[in-house]
């Protein structure tokens, strides 16, 4: 088993965790802004010290950055914060579930994107288990029922909003693996952990300009959060680091594809942590996502 594998599962287990606490703060004082960028801002310092103490005590220099590795970093830390904005976009409409619907062709943008951006395709195999999975996926989540007929929504707003934030998504993890095949000559360890520093690096900077411009109070209420916030930063960097070692070790198409074994996590979690029953439906995406998930460990 290639090491891409649990490296993405880890990061699916993570993440999931760490929505749980997002859900928390934003349910208290935080708005969604100010809860995404408690994420970025108590992780950056841990990622930070440690890869400064890392060049400390090693003889290793710090590797030389060419415009490219800036150019992915600033483009896909840029276009996660937009996707994630047009996200919050659609939970204040009426038929978000439509949009959030089409979110989920984020793997299949996925690999369009790796074809335009890094010239990276996938195998006919690969496809059919990521359209797999996707079945899956739409299975397992809310779908719309506004009188059963959701293809009257399919020019709405939030069909806009909801491919636009699959898209940038999708750019986002391409744009974070072509990061990290700058930098082949470091260990795959390094890789991940330079191209996560300077990818939170710029997002702090991002969303500090843009809470001091819109919200200034939020940045105090994060700060008065920080009980909190730690875990979400903690969790958010070993979500981070897990994802990005897996971008730096295969197409980011299948690591997307695989990282939706986190709604099973989520499921899970639902079922023996709140007693929700699970339904025969949410049995029939289990077992697509799973079949999708074997596929990918055992035929990429």
């Amino acid at each position: 088993m290639s090491l891409w594998v649990p490296f993405t599962l880890m990061a699916a287990l993570f993440q999931t965790v760490r929505f749980m606490l997002q859900k928390f703060l934003s349910m208290k004082t935080l708005s969604a802004a100010g809860t995404t960028f408690a994420r970025f801002i108590y992780s950056f310092p841990i990622i930070a010290i440690a890869l400064l103490f890392f060049f400390l005590l090693s003889d290793r220099e710090i590797p030389v950055f060419t415009l490219i590795f800036f150019m992915f970093v600033v483009i896909g830390g840029l276009s996660q914060i937009l996707a994630t904005v047009l996200v919050i976009l659609l939970f204040k409409l009426r038929n978000f579930a439509v949009g959030i619907t089409f979110k989920k062709t984020e793997v299949v943008l996925s690999v369009l994107a790796g074809i335009i951006i890094l010239g990276e395709g996938v195998s006919l195999t690969g496809f059919v288990a990521i359209l797999l999975g996707i079945g899956g996926v739409l299975l397992l989540s809310k779908t719309p029922s506004v009188d059963g007929q959701w293809w009257k929504y399919i020019a709405s707003r939030s069909v806009l909003l909801g491919v636009g934030s699959g898209f940038l998504f999708a750019v986002s993890a391409v744009c974070y693996r072509g990061a990290t095949l700058q930098l082949m000559n470091e260990p795959l360890i390094l890789r991940a952990g330079i191209t996560l520093c300077a990818v939170v690096f710029w997002q702090v900077i991002a969303m500090s300009f843009w809470l001091f411009c819109k919200d200034p109070k939020q940045i105090i209420a994060v700060w008065q959060a920080r009980a909190v916030g730690l875990w979400v930063g903690l969790t958010s960097l070993c979500g981070s680091f897990c994802w990005f070692v897996a971008f730096a070790i295969q197409n980011a198409a299948y690591v997307k594809a695989l990282g939706q074994i986190e709604l099973v996590f989520s499921i899970l979690a639902s079922v023996l942590f709140f007693q929700e029953v699970i339904t025969s439906r949410e049995v029939l995406g289990i077992a697509l996502l799973v079949s999708s998930v074997l596929a990918l460990i055992f035929v990429i």
